[in-house]
C-alpha cells in the first residue's frame, strides 16, 4: 500500500530532484513527517515555528484542498495522491 506525494519544483532539491515520492498511507500529519524523515528539510519548509502549515503552502489530497477536509488530520488512503502546491502571488 502506497500513496504518491507530488513535490513542487522549488522543493525537489530536498529529495534528489524527484517529482514524486512514494510513502505509506495514513493521516496527512504522519505522511508529511515520513516525507521529512526520508528527505530531511521538508518540515522547515512546510511548517512554521508553531507547527502549523505555512500560509503560502497549499496541500491537496485526491485533488481536494485539505482546508475543506480535516486539515492536517485528513486521512490519506492507499492510492491517493498528495500534492504540495506553493501559493503564487502576483498582481
Amino acid at each position: 500500500m502506497t500513496i504518491t506525494v507530488r513535490i513542487p519544483t522549488q522543493l525537489r532539491e530536498l529529495c534528489g530532484g524527484a517529482a514524486e515520492v512514494a510513502l505509506e498511507p495514513g493521516p496527512l500529519a504522519d505522511v508529511l513527517a515520513a516525507l521529512d524523515a526520508a528527505h530531511p528539510g521538508f518540515r522547515g519548509r512546510l511548517f512554521d515555528d508553531g507547527g502549523e502549515l505555512r500560509r503560502f503552502v497549499n496541500v491537496f489530497v485526491a485533488e481536494e484542498d485539505i482546508r475543506f477536509l480535516d486539515g492536517i488530520d485528513t486521512v490519506v488512503a492507499d492510492g491517493d495522491v498528495v500534492s504540495i502546491v506553493p501559493a503564487v502571488a502576483g498582481g
